[in-house]
């Protein structure tokens, strides 16, 4: 296999190191947000009852993009975010690490155009795929990143191929399965696919319908299963875009550990009214083998601020309810802020 890879990598290099002027370009992304938790409420040293709320920035990145050439470009992205752990909720502080870190092949002149072939710290093939229509990620992760099935970046190889005519595309991978958080703890890696139909490009109404599927199968050991299955179909329209995802999972942490399954979904809508006013409705429910089913409603107004291409610039106020049996209601009211560019 080395031999292959070493033949095809001497026959494009020609191509790939060709004299086209380099680009660079540095852009940034930014989530703040205010927030107010109405329930549960907390005990201060003094006995007394009250209702955290906080000012804070969950995200920044700075995104560094560029090219070699027409036919080689990269992306780095350090992430500035919130510290997580047991020292953190001490701290309060901010850390930073690479998000983002990656060398890209563009396989345009060979293949229909955007598709592509990547090596290094990159999006995994489902999450950044959605958030490019739900794109409400500065409220918080779509479900199956929210409640820990799947990572928005991993390091690994991947491609893009995407089909003529505006049909769709698919997107798979090879990936250390341990998250951009965490380095490689064992020989096992994680093997990602996503395909994306759109089964009628061309009808007016309905072009904006998207059926996808997405395999994830991953080991935390040998013969001890990390595998998601989703089932999503998205819709696009000036007026309305929506969402829906079904979400089945298997883990065993260890060979001799007992195999929980997980199976969920989500459903969201977001209705676009004039100059830049949205609303959010998103409900979220997950079951974990025997335990009781949680479940997550989401509702918001927001207002897009009129912006050149390639600038987003949003506001958000809404109510995020988390409910499960046995615990209080978590209940937080935020405002909460996008930029970027």
């Amino acid at each position: 296999m080395q031999r292959y890879v070493a033949v095809l990598l001497f026959l494009l290099a020609p191509a790939l190191f060709a004299q086209d002027a380099p680009t660079f370009k540095v852009g940034a992304l930014i989530f703040a947000d205010y927030t107010w938790t109405q329930s549960p409420e907390r005990i201060d040293a003094n006995g007394d009852a009250f209702h955290p709320s906080a000012f804070t920035v969950q995200r920044a990145y700075i995104n560094v993009t560029g090219t070699v050439n027409k036919y080689l470009s990269w992306r780095i992205t350090p992430d500035i975010a919130r510290e997580t752990g047991t020292t953190a909720s001490l701290s309060g502080s901010q850390e930073y690490r690479l998000k983002f870190g990656f060398v890209q092949l563009n396989l345009d002149q060979w293949a229909t155009p955007g598709s592509w072939v990547r090596f290094g710290l990159s999006q995994t093939p489902m999450i950044d795929y959605t958030e490019q229509i739900y794109r409400y990620r500065f409220q918080g992760p779509i479900f199956i990143d929210r409640e820990g099935f799947q990572s928005a970046a991993d390091t690994g190889i991947s491609a893009r191929y995407v089909f003529p005519n505006d049909y769709g595309d698919v997107m798979a991978g090879v990936f250390n399965g341990e998250t951009f958080a965490r380095a490689e703890t064992n020989d096992q890696k994680s093997a990602q696919i996503r395909v994306s139909v759109r089964p009628l490009p061309k009808h007016p109404l309905l072009k904006g319908w998207r059926v996808t599927g997405f395999v994830n199968d991953d080991h935390y050991v040998a013969n001890a299963p990390r595998q998601r299955f989703v089932a999503q179909t998205t819709f696009e329209h000036p007026r309305v875009v929506a969402g829906f995802d079904v979400l089945r999972a298997k883990d065993q942490v260890s060979r001799t550990a007992p195999e929980i399954d997980a199976n969920g979904y989500s459903v969201w809508v977001t209705p676009r009214f004039v100059k830049g006013w949205e609303a959010l409705f998103r409900y979220d429910r997950l079951r974990r083998d025997s335990l009781a089913a949680q479940r997550r409603d989401i509702e918001g107004i927001a207002y897009w601020f009129p912006m050149p291409k390639g600038i987003s610039t949003a506001l958000l106020l809404d109510r995020d309810s988390l409910a499960m049996r046995g615990v209080p209601n978590t209940t937080n009211y935020g405002l909460k802020m996008l930029l970027s560019f």
